[in-house]
């Protein structure tokens, strides 16, 4: 038997890239490294267009604000960049209820739920490749890998299959619970996914812009590689997008921390060990630093307020009790 990697090798392989980042950041080239910045910034606004267009086709006669609607999703992206246990979407979700007129939060909710089929399909497509091309490493070396979400799983498959199921169960149960009236409910559930008996209109108007938004987020990637001097390639962005999604997979530690550094090391071939970490780290933190402002601007300059805490502390309240409305 391999022995598991502890919880603290996570950490361990995190502040290791961390300090190569700092002693490497005279070699960043930052223009470049502005280029993926602004990369990230047109996949949150594609995102909000697609996820405006399911609202307005929830609510045909109601007028919604593109630009009030991305405010309320870089707010719950910046929050989310600085709290765990996915606060940011409690509070996209409350300020995209306030900015709706006659919306209901059941109808909000579902309405991510329309997104949720393109990047599931996507994101499967790009692990695929990914596995097909050899980029990500075989099974058995999994538990060798210095992180202990991946090694923790890789040992126990099983616990990790009982656990994406529980959660799903669990996420289904929780959200028809909430509702006093589960017939109300199931109708508003039902509000917010109605662009998808359009295929046509959904197509259109939110898989175009969904794609535009994972065109931007490849963009991205491919221009963090070359900032740290990695290089940019097919191959090196399809890696880092499913070292992501691997490490987000029930991570133990926030963002994923360590396992990513694990990954990309044991998987980037050419560059040395320490331009890895650096790289990792750095577009990890630029990546939540980033969001975190553009979040806070927009809960200043759209919402009008300070209070970002008073709007977490609402939105977390709100979420917690049942809605009817």
């Amino acid at each position: 038997m391999i022995p598991t990697a502890d919880l603290g090798s996570s950490f361990r392989s995190f502040f290791d890239a961390a300090g190569e980042f700092f002693e490497n950041l005279a070699d960043i080239r930052w223009g470049v490294f502005a280029l993926a910045l602004l990369f990230l910034l047109g996949m949150q606004l594609a995102r909000t267009r697609a996820w405006q267009n399911v609202l307005g086709a929830a609510y045909p006669r109601t007028r919604i604000s593109y630009l009030r609607l991305t405010g309320a999703y870089l707010a719950g992206a910046g929050i989310n960049a600085v709290i765990p246990a996915r606060v940011g979407d409690a509070t996209k979700i409350l300020l995209a209820r306030r900015q709706v007129e006659g919306s209901s939060y059941p109808t909000i909710t579902s309405s991510f739920l329309v997104q949720t089929i393109f990047d599931t399909t996507v994101g499967l497509l790009v692990l695929a490749f990914a596995l097909t091309q050899g980029l990500l490493p075989r099974p058995p070396e999994l538990p060798r890998l210095p992180a202990f979400e991946i090694s923790f799983w890789a040992q126990n498959p099983q616990v990790l299959v009982f656990m994406i199921t529980a959660l799903g169960v669990g996420f289904l149960i929780a959200f028809a619970v909430l509702s006093r009236r589960v017939e109300l409910f199931w109708e508003r559930v039902k509000q917010g996914v109605v662009i998808l008996t359009e295929p046509r209109r959904y197509l259109r108007e939110v898989a175009a812009w969904q794609g535009l938004g994972w065109l931007c987020r490849f963009g991205a990637f491919w221009f963090f590689l070359e900032a740290f001097g990695i290089g940019g390639s097919v191959s090196n962005v399809m890696l880092v997008m499913s070292v992501q999604a691997i490490s987000n997979v029930v991570p133990f530690t926030p963002g994923g921390v360590g396992a990513q550094q694990a990954l990309l090391v044991a998987t980037l071939e050419g560059p040395s060990r320490a331009a890895v970490l650096s790289y990792s780290v750095g577009q990890q933190i630029a990546m939540a630093a980033w969001s975190a402002l553009l979040g806070f601007a927009a809960i200043v300059f759209i919402f009008r307020t300070t209070d970002w805490r008073g709007l977490v502390r609402t939105a977390e309240r709100e979420s917690t009790r049942p809605q009817e409305s």
